[in-house]
């Protein structure tokens, strides 16, 4: 019996990486089947809207997305797609693991770090929102709830003790967001006593974006609020090699959606040389949420030989190879 997942291929880059995933799913003979939707700039070009009704209810229906990359304009222009996402089908935990892998551009080596981020609430919210009348002032609230800060740093502690995890470390701003981050710490702090055998600390954000560039071995899981999860995990996936290596999955109680973290690459779009493997090991953590975990650690297994060997991988990773050459390597490996 297949199992029907919603695709959004995305924009730039998206569907060239979306296609390359896809390939290599149906290689692993993972039964699923594809309901192929719209979001982002092609669906306002289409449809004249930036999430269509029906993607909407595609995703209610099957309650599993793969997703590409969709373009967010920096300033102005439209809201984040991927926070309207998040927030209407509650998906309040953000997942981002980083693992070193051989033959990639990085400084350091046996990293394995999971960042745990709260995805709906914090200052991403942006509620409140407005600029004054006269353009001279901007301003929007932060806001967290007790339920919020309480279901996250669960879903933390239960993540570290189901994969032997040994530390989490909650990261917050206490000391100055004494209300916003405060609540988190104290209710993250009430949560860590139900996990005695799991080490816990607590650090200050600047300092763990300092700590981490210094030592990033201490680290094991990360517990934070949206904004300061945002900037720790693309930090994290600067020490592996960078954003074409960081998947990402959004989990809520009654849907999930799995990404590749980076943008959408417009720049590079078309040339055919884009990374697939931060979208294939996206759709490695979706194959986990849906029970099929061996075929799981095979595309992970996959991934990290291609990427080690170094042939036909593409020019961001060191190699002169395309999309479809690393993906055919990756394939080759599935075996």
């Amino acid at each position: 019996m297949s199992t029907k997942i919603s695709v959004i291929p995305g924009d730039g880059i998206g569907p060239e990486i979306m296609n390359a995933t896809l390939r290599v799913l149906d290689a692993l003979d993972a039964g699923l089947e594809y309901e192929m939707v719209e979001a982002g700039l092609i669906a306002l070009e289409k449809e004249g809207e930036l999430i269509p009704e029906s993607t909407l209810e595609s995703i209610g229906r099957n309650r599993v997305v793969l997703k590409g990359p969709l373009t967010t304009p920096v300033g102005k222009g439209f809201r984040s797609i991927n926070v309207t996402l998040r927030k209407q089908f509650d998906l309040y935990a953000n997942v981002r693991p980083v693992i070193s892998m051989a033959g990639t551009r990085s400084h350091f080596e046996d990293i394995d770090i999971i960042t745990v981020r709260e995805n709906t609430q914090g200052a991403y919210l942006a509620a409140d929102a407005k600029i004054s009348e006269d353009g001279e002032t901007a301003e929007s609230k932060m806001v967290v709830t007790r339920d919020g800060c309480d279901r996250i740093t669960h879903y933390a502690f239960e993540l570290a003790r189901r994969e032997g995890r040994k530390k989490v470390t909650i990261v917050h701003k206490a000391n100055i967001l004494k209300t916003v981050s405060g609540m988190f710490l104290d209710i993250a702090r009430e949560v860590a006593k139900e996990y005695p055998e799991i080490e816990t600390e607590e650090m200050i954000v600047d300092a763990c974006c300092m700590k981490l560039v210094m030592n990033p071995w201490q680290f094991d899981v990360i517990v934070t609020t949206n904004l300061f999860g945002d900037i720790i995990s693309d930090l994290c996936a600067g020490l592996v090699g960078g954003l074409g290596l960081a998947p990402g999955a959004n989990i809520g109680k009654d849907a999930a959606m799995f990404e590749a973290v980076h943008g959408s690459a417009p720049d590079i779009a078309g040339q055919k040389i884009a990374n697939p493997c931060a979208l294939m090991l996206g759709a490695a953590q979706m194959l986990s949420h849906l029970g099929m975990e061996d075929k799981a650690r095979k595309l992970r297994s996959a991934i990290r030989e291609t990427l080690a060997q170094g042939d036909r991988t593409t020019p961001d990773v060191g190699g002169s190879g395309t999309t479809q050459s690393m993906t055919d390597a990756i394939i080759d490996r599935l075996g």
